[in-house]
């Protein structure tokens, strides 16, 4: 005897099939972006000779000697440059947080004089490629003593705590704009201040944009090679992204092997921040308190 499918059953195979589709599609592009990265690992692993030769995953000879070389193939240990660059980028964090916060604070929230017209120059900014504004920047900063002093990373910090990421700016002020202003009014029938609305009420709820400002302002400071090679000229004041050009050399052999070495490595630090600071984005935003 044969059985009769019900529409109901028909309907579940036919979900289970889609869902099956949806897997194998999510899967596909899954492996289709994280190749590049095994791909990395695995060559990172191979002899200069076999970097050439074979474009596998896998390494036919296991090479770890790459690390080794990698970390003390200079005069200087690599293990400097990860540490300029963690100063560099942390430095720049907390800059970007403290300094975007504030003036996102006063667009948001404050009246004064030609608010609309300065935030529309702020938004403006956006639209010049950091290429155009590195020659005014280097002028300014050469003609201040500060490219190539006591301190050569103040070119790189100076303006991250003067508020000069437009985009996180931008990204504060929306966020504020969310946030009810029947709490600012509430706040002031106490005797609050602005500073202490700032401090009590909008500091507070503004955690999940803070720690979006941080996770991007890590990672593009970290990866950031353009900006530091200009204002960077000694060895030991390198940070990573400088470094790792320092490996491809056009008038001798290359060592390819320990340059892909360091980059797996280069890229645990700015792993790790985001999963850590990916937790806390996450519960910002369960326990920012803006409810119902």
């Amino acid at each position: 005897m044969t059985a009769i499918a019900t529409p109901a059953a028909v309907r579940r195979r036919g979900g289970a099939g889609r869902q099956t589709v949806r897997l194998l599609v999510l899967v596909a592009i899954l492996g289709v972006v994280l190749y590049p990265l095994f791909w990395m690992l695995g060559t990172s692993v191979k002899s200069q000779q076999e970097i050439v030769n074979n474009i596998g995953l896998l390494p036919e000879v296991f090479t770890p000697g790459n690390y080794r070389d990698g970390w003390t193939n200079f005069d200087v240990s690599f293990g400097r440059f990860f540490l300029n660059s963690a100063m560099v980028s942390l430095l720049s964090v907390v800059g970007n947080a403290v300094s975007c916060l504030l003036a996102a604070y006063a667009f948001a929230r404050l009246r004064f004089k030609l608010r609309g017209v300065w935030f529309a120059v702020m938004i403006g900014t956006l639209l010049l490629p950091g290429h155009v504004l590195i020659v005014p920047q280097y002028i300014l900063f050469r003609s201040m003593g500060m490219v190539g002093g006591d301190w050569p990373y103040l070119p790189l910090l100076v303006p991250q705590f003067l508020a000069t990421e437009a985009f996180f700016v931008f990204l504060m002020v929306q966020f504020m704009r969310g946030i009810p202003r029947e709490l600012d009014e509430a706040a002031k029938i106490d005797g609050a201040s602005s500073f202490g609305i700032f401090r009590h009420v909008i500091l507070p709820l503004s955690r999940p944009a803070l720690v979006t400002t941080a996770i991007f302002s890590f990672i593009w400071t970290w990866n950031d090679f353009f900006r530091q090679l200009v204002f960077l000229s000694d060895l030991e004041d390198y940070t990573v992204p400088v470094a790792l050009t320092l490996f491809i050399d056009s008038t001798s052999q290359s060592a390819v092997g320990p340059m892909f070495a360091m980059s797996v490595l280069s890229l645990l630090p700015v792993f790790l921040f985001f999963v850590a600071f990916q937790r806390m984005l996450v519960e910002g935003i369960n326990t920012s308190g803006l409810k119902g």
